[in-house]
């Protein structure tokens, strides 16, 4: 759940669950703290200014909807018991002046504590410093709940703003990677076609003709993979894409040497004559190898990991078998088969994984090199 969707859910709380008993209890207080004044000399209790001082209490439960006149109510209240003789402590009205200062607008509430606080100073029912005292601390009150509700509605401002911003962005994203795509596949494609249309059209005329026509075929088709598989690469999120060349197989010595060097014993066995294979299969090949080396060094614990190449028909065989005791496949959060699958797959082959017949984990990929790649 988003910040926006929480704020709109705690409000949602906060209105469901008005204080209702808040105000009951304050009610109940302010009679109780009333009473208390008007009798604490030892004067005899009589029903008269604890009946107006209880109907005061209940109206006091109006407070947040009729604030100017349940304080006239209490001001009324306070000179009613006043005239009859007894000396209020004026509980009700301060009340009353707090949450008008804390529910009302400033200019509303000043505009009534004035002539409020000289009646209950003429009328000795309590100081001036009380009656501003306790409107004071609901104008508090008041600004500091404006001040967070501002703060509130800020953040979930600022978070449907970056919602929108993410969803502009991501747009944007699709459309640039769309027009990257249309331009690489689109044209590439276009070009690829019309060639091989013309070869066809001269293959028996003019064949030499034809063989340069479809060498160019070749390169525009190899250009295009280089460029899809860099888009790809960006999209993963990984850096620093083409700043240095493919790996091939050309360069399995090293990578082999390397390993070694790192203290995994590996045996490198060719079969059949090396060919000059797409870029695609030779990059493929190398990170199936390079990855299956790195699954046997770090979980296979092996003392000897077998890499085989088998040149020959329209595939290209790759084989690495270790002697380890790990099954070899990902923890939580691997990508390495996942990797070795997706690659296979777009090249149209077949790939196995799994403990090998005679102990150890294998890894065997077939590889189409022949137009299928």
């Amino acid at each position: 759940m988003n910040t926006a969707a929480r704020i709109r859910v705690v409000r949602g709380l906060r209105a469901a669950h008005r204080p209702v008993l808040f105000d009951v209890v304050l009610a109940a207080a302010a009679v109780i703290v009333e009473v208390g004044l008007l009798f604490n000399d030892g004067t005899e209790a009589v029903p008269l200014p604890i009946a107006v001082t209880v109907l005061t209490g209940a109206v006091l439960l109006a407070r947040r909807r009729f604030g100017v006149a349940v304080t006239a109510v209490a001001v009324a209240s306070a000179a009613v018991v006043t005239a009859a003789g007894y000396s209020p402590g004026g509980a009700p009205a301060v009340v009353a002046l707090w949450s008008l200062a804390e529910t009302r607008d400033r200019r509303v509430s000043l505009a009534v504590l004035a002539p409020v606080a000289v009646f209950l100073e003429v009328d000795n029912v309590c100081s001036p410093p009380v009656s501003i005292g306790a409107w004071a601390l609901g104008a508090y009150m008041r600004t500091r709940r404006r001040y967070v509700q501002a703060v509130e509605d800020r953040a979930a401002t600022l978070e449907r703003e970056r919602e929108q911003l993410d969803l502009i962005a991501a747009q944007r994203e699709r459309g640039a990677i769309a027009r990257e795509l249309h331009d690489i596949v689109a044209h590439s494609v276009t070009v690829m076609l019309i060639g091989v249309r013309g070869a066809r059209d001269v293959l028996e005329t003019e064949p030499r003709v034809a063989a340069r026509t479809l060498e160019q075929v070749e390169a525009s088709a190899e250009q295009s993979l280089a460029e899809l598989r860099r888009i790809l690469v960006l999209l993963r999120g990984r850096e620093a894409a083409e700043t240095r060349p493919q790996p091939s197989l050309a360069d399995l010595d090293d990578l082999v040497a390397g390993y070694r060097a790192a203290g995994l014993p590996v045996r490198l066995e060719i079969t059949g004559e090396p060919l000059d294979l797409p870029s695609g299969v030779e990059l493929s090949a190398y990170r199936i190898i390079e990855e299956a080396l790195t699954n046997a060094l770090k979980h296979a614990g092996a003392t000897l990991v077998t890499v085989r190449l088998f040149y020959g028909g329209a595939d290209l065989e790759v084989r690495v078998q270790d002697d380890g005791t790990a099954t070899g496949e990902p923890g939580p959060g691997g990508h390495g088969l996942v990797g070795m699958r997706e690659r296979v797959a777009v090249l149209g082959g077949e790939l196995e994984t799994g403990r090998a017949p005679g102990g150890g984990f294998r890894v065997a990929a077939r590889l189409p090199v022949g137009g299928r790649a």
